[in-house]
């Protein structure tokens, strides 16, 4: 009777599960079958035409990548806004929690809609907005720039400044989500914790260090991984801005995969380009969760 019963949960847990696990095998697994299939191709404009003008490849995609600077450039891009914009759009929202979580702060409701307002912003009218707010002579940037008495700079123009004021953009578009998710690992401190340090006489930052972020480090390594994920996975911001200028220094990886499919229709390289995105985001994935293990 108990094996029967067995079985019959068993049936119905996989009945319940099976329009999940259809829906990800028809939209993520047939995908990247599909693309690293056609990674191993000359797929392009001829070939849409007719199946039988692509041929088998191997490995000669992944070789010409490799030896591509221009895809060397766009991976070091990437890993520039990934490693600089990363850290500090968590520590933003870390920043923007801990201020909300506070209990000297009033209307928090009215702060917590204003910051997560961004998130559910179109990216593309809020990249077109802050084109504007980078104009070299108009931008409200620049303006305040010289109130202060330094010169203007020309925030897309310039390929030292072109990066930064990206991650600008994204750091401020995206850490309300984060921040919420922040907010809800603080709610679950005991405050307890917090008493007993008092009584042992630690301050706010001796709290901070041994109390919220040892607490809060099963959110940390969430936040920190999905961001990773997400930075990895730049594209609107350059498209819209910049077009990947000037001279390339915005030139994401997934925008150069991108143009290579979708403007040179070499769909062949552009699979090759995501599934080495894929294998590095694989890679920087496994070495946070490697750090974050040795660190307990």
């Amino acid at each position: 009777m108990a094996g029967y019963l067995q079985k019959q949960q068993s049936r119905s847990a996989w009945l319940f599960l099976a329009p999940a696990i259809l829906l990800i095998c028809v939209f993520f697994v047939l995908p990247v079958a599909f693309g690293l299939l056609l990674s191993l191709t000359d797929f392009d404009i001829y070939a849409l035409a007719s199946i039988g003008n692509a041929k088998f490849v191997g490995l000669q995609n992944y070789l010409e990548m490799l030896h591509n600077h221009v895809f060397w450039q766009a991976l070091r891009n990437t890993l520039y806004f990934v490693v600089v914009g990363g850290p500090l759009a968590v520590s933003v929202s870390l920043a923007a929690a801990l201020t909300l979580h506070s209990k000297l702060v009033r209307m928090r409701w009215l702060f917590r809609t204003i910051y997560f307002a961004p998130v559910v912003t179109s990216l593309v009218a809020v990249s077109i907005i802050w084109r504007y707010l980078y104009h070299p002579q108009y931008g409200l940037l620049n303006q305040a720039l010289q109130w202060l008495g330094i010169g203007a700079i020309d925030w897309l123009g310039d390929p030292h400044w072109a990066m930064p004021a990206i991650i600008l953009l994204a750091v401020w578009k995206n850490f309300g989500y984060n921040m919420l998710i922040f907010l809800a690992g603080l709610q679950t401190i005991p405050e307890e914790l917090y008493e007993a340090a008092s009584i042992d006489g630690a301050g706010p930052w001796w709290c901070f260090r041994f109390v919220t972020l040892p607490s809060l480090r099963p959110t940390l390594l969430f936040v920190g991984v999905t961001t990773m994920i997400g930075y990895f996975q730049l594209f609107a911001e350059p498209y819209v801005m910049t077009q990947g200028g000037p001279l390339g220094a915005t030139r994401s990886v997934v925008l150069l995969m991108y143009e290579e499919g979708f403007r040179w229709w070499r769909m062949g390289i552009s699979s090759t380009i995501a599934v080495l995105l894929l294998i590095v985001t694989l890679l920087a994935t496994m070495v946070q969760l490697r750090l974050q293990r040795e660190r307990k």
